[in-house]
């Protein structure tokens, strides 16, 4: 038997952020100040059900606020993300692992790209992996010579990942050898760019080389948020389906691996 008391604030949860998507909506976006005068609530609430819609793909995190996703920005779930690109992210992640050597501690981000790395990293021995994606410790979960480290966190259902001021706190902490992200787009005006800001910043201080890896549908592409530099890449890993005019702007910024 359901509580009525219990049903009554699930609903009222559900009510509210119903309510703060359609505000989003018509005003494409609003501060976490305005939400919170509007509805007369306090900013924790508005904290919370801002990650409830981010986590479900329907808003996007902006400094102080919140905005409605773009129609065709929309973060895609974990699972359709992995299957874009299979065949290139398969290439990336053959070629990526190869970089590491034993004895390293690698700091890996929750991308479906990284998953890849960490599929042919499973044989190797004597590295520590750093992570907050559970399907990277899925991935290495039966290797004997990988030491997966989980940063903590809140659980992402859209991301299949651990995020949050545990995380941060975490990658505070860390300097490994090899921190190896994805990303959304690499714009030659704007850099390297994401759809939501959820990777902090401290995840590219966290380590001696940062290489980035993404295939070649993202290049020359833009998303929402600004991540770094191209040339604050110490090498990018691409595949080779990128335009030979794209590979050359590339090569001029920084180091570039094209994974056959």
């Amino acid at each position: 038997m359901v509580n009525s008391n219990n049903s009554s604030i699930l609903s009222a949860s559900r009510e509210r952020q119903n309510e703060i998507l359609l505000l989003l909506k018509e005003r494409g976006n609003a501060s976490i100040a305005e939400i919170t005068a509007q509805f007369a609530v306090s900013e924790m609430t508005v904290r919370r059900v801002l990650r409830k819609l981010v986590d479900a793909g329907l808003v996007i995190r902006t400094p102080g606020g919140a905005m409605a996703a773009p129609s065709g920005s929309m973060e895609k779930t974990f699972v359709e993300r992995s299957r874009k690109m299979a065949g290139a992210k398969d290439a990336l992640g053959r070629a990526a692992a190869k970089l590491v050597k034993e004895g390293e501690t690698v700091l890996m981000d929750s991308g479906t790209t990284t998953q890849y790395i960490a599929r042919y990293m499973a044989p190797h021995r004597d590295v520590t992996v750093i992570t907050g994606s559970l399907a990277i410790l899925e991935e290495l979960a039966g290797s004997e010579g990988v030491r997966v480290q989980l940063t903590g966190g809140v659980y992402r259902r859209v991301s299949h990942d651990l995020s949050g001021t545990a995380m941060i706190d975490t990658l505070e902490n860390i300097h490994s050898d090899k921190v190896f992200f994805g990303a959304a787009a690499l714009s030659f005006h704007k850099g390297v760019m994401n759809y939501d800001s959820a990777m902090p910043r401290a995840f590219l201080r966290a380590g001696k080389q940062r290489i980035l890896v993404l295939d070649s549908s993202k290049v020359g592409k833009e998303a929402v948020y600004r991540l770094c530099s191209v040339e604050s890449c110490d090498l990018v890993i691409t595949d080779n389906g990128v335009k030979p005019s794209d590979l050359i702007k590339l090569r001029k910024l920084t180091s570039v691996l094209v994974a056959e």
